[in-house]
């Protein structure tokens, strides 16, 4: 009988291992794939062609759990929609994304999603509040975390339709920051209030 059990939990490992490599592959596939729509964004190239998105397998595969550190483009931009619009609606999700995407390779800003994401850390002015907030970066809701990531794929095949008006910048409605003032509303969601500046220029 023990030996019966130990052949059925080796058959088990031998079925479950090759699952964790596929993924960790289609991962690899994932991010590569991401930082050359990434490149696209920023140098303002067409719109891919179907055989160079992101599907949403791919995407899924990539941080999984939502605990992987932020070192690539999926996962920087899939983690910022998931905290900067915590508890809000898919249209709120969108624009955070597209608010990303507006600001790679715009004049004042990096030209990768992580270094747009973390501009700031050094001097502790941080873009995105979440990232320098002090409290953790790993996700807790997973569901909402796999939009998040469906979100990040539509925004880097170029599919989201930007509702923000071109924006740079956002906050919340409940604050009223006095940055606000120098710049032109350029839309509103049920969260979010955009903005971008006047000259259109990155201040």
């Amino acid at each position: 009988m023990r030996l019966a059990w130990m052949l059925f939990g080796l058959s088990l490992t031998l079925l479950a291992g090759p699952l964790p490599a596929a993924d960790s592959q289609k991962a690899a596939v994932a991010e590569d794939k991401a930082q050359v729509l990434e490149e696209k964004v920023v140098e303002d190239a067409p719109p891919p062609r179907k055989q160079e998105t992101l599907t949403p397998g791919e995407v899924q595969a990539v941080d999984p759990a939502g605990q992987a550190p932020m070192d690539d483009s999926i996962t920087c931009l899939a983690r910022t929609i998931y905290w900067e619009a915590k508890g809000a609606d898919a249209e709120d999700m969108s624009a955070v994304a597209s608010v990303v995407l507006n600001r790679l390779g715009h004049e004042g800003f990096p030209d990768s999603i992580c270094a747009v994401v973390k501009q700031g850390v050094e001097s502790k002015s941080c873009q995105f509040s979440w990232w320098c907030d002090g409290r953790p970066d790993q996700v807790e809701e997973a569901e909402r975390y796999s939009v998040a990531k469906e979100i990040a794929r539509k925004a880097l095949n170029q599919q989201l339709k930007d509702p923000t008006g071109g924006a740079l910048y956002f906050h919340d409605r409940s604050v009223r920051p006095d940055w606000a003032k120098a710049y032109r509303k350029t839309a509103q969601t049920t969260h979010f209030l955009f903005y971008k500046p006047n000259q259109a220029l990155a201040r």
